[in-house]
């Protein structure tokens, strides 16, 4: 898995899974631009790139503005020569019921994950075309924006909108030989901390204690670095034929989601009033409604 020739941008990676993804493509041999909105974050995840014989420079800016895109493009190019691998991993969280939840806090987690996605993956492009040697695009999406998660509105929005423009971009983007992937990572970091049922397993994962295999297996949770080694992948020419994918990793699990499709379909001459779709609905429909939110084993599950 050599990624010696390849420059990367990872947004958010001044800790958790996006510190990780830095750490691993580094490792591989990628030369990363790093980012934070917070400079000793930052200046740390360089120090321990470098101290690890990689390569990495740092740009301090919050995602979402289209002058943040362009100065890590611009960075990864005066640093290192050109632009290669674009992993937009940047989020925030404001979790509040729907009838709490304010305008402002929809809004700033919109503009991180949702717009900070397109502003950067659409730079990350035009620089990818003006090269004229491909590029992949690595988004990070969550179960989250595949199930939804209650409390959270404005995050599973952002990541359902997130796999629905990967989806897009693999169509826009493959004869440009530019590859499109979101990853939903499930790993134990200070975001997932404020589900209540797995802070417990991420205090004792701080304190040294390995998680339990039901929760690697069934859960599919493990540790940020758990869930980086795919993010190498699809930047590698291994995964030159994958595109347009939502990848789940975590923990021992890795997995793929299928992408919407119709599971039950029915026809009726003329189309269907209000009182034909109420008189076949539980005959025909009934048994296909499918659930919401994730489904978790039951011995992981407060009691």
């Amino acid at each position: 898995m050599d990624l010696s020739n390849k420059v990367a941008i990872v947004t958010g990676s001044g800790r958790g899974l996006g510190l990780a993804y830095a750490q691993e493509l580094a490792r591989h041999g990628a030369a990363v631009v790093v980012n934070d909105v917070d400079r000793d974050s930052a200046d740390a995840a360089v120090a321990e790139i470098t101290a690890a014989g990689g390569r990495a420079t740092a740009v301090v800016a919050p995602v979402g503005p289209a002058a943040t895109a362009q100065a890590l493009v611009d960075t990864a190019v005066e640093s290192f020569g050109r632009l290669d691998v674009m992993v937009t991993n940047a989020g925030i969280l404001r979790d509040k019921v729907l009838w709490k939840m304010t305008d402002a806090d929809f809004d700033a987690v919109i503009d991180v994950h949702l717009r900070g996605t397109f502003t950067c993956v659409r730079e990350a492009v035009l620089r990818f075309r003006e090269q004229g040697e491909g590029g992949r695009i690595i988004c990070v999406g969550s179960p989250a924006g595949q199930r939804g998660n209650f409390g959270q509105t404005n995050y599973s929005a952002a990541k359902a909108g997130i796999v629905g423009m990967v989806r897009t971009w693999a169509m826009e983007l493959q004869r440009a030989g530019i590859t499109v992937n979101a990853v939903c990572p499930v790993a134990a970091t200070a975001m997932t901390e404020t589900i209540p049922f797995l802070a417990p397993h991420v205090e004792a994962m701080r304190r040294g204690e390995p998680l339990p295999p039901v929760l690697r297996r069934e859960v599919g949770m493990g540790t940020p670095e758990d869930a980086a080694g795919v993010v190498s992948f699809l930047a590698s020419d291994a995964a030159s034929g994958i595109t347009g994918q939502a990848i789940s990793i975590g923990g021992d699990r890795l997995a793929l989601w299928s992408h919407p499709q119709l599971t039950t379909t029915a026809f009726q001459d003329g189309g269907w009033s209000a009182e034909d779709i109420a008189a076949a609905w539980e005959r025909t429909f009934g048994d296909a409604v499918e659930s919401v939110g994730e489904e978790f084993p039951e011995e992981v599950l407060p009691r």
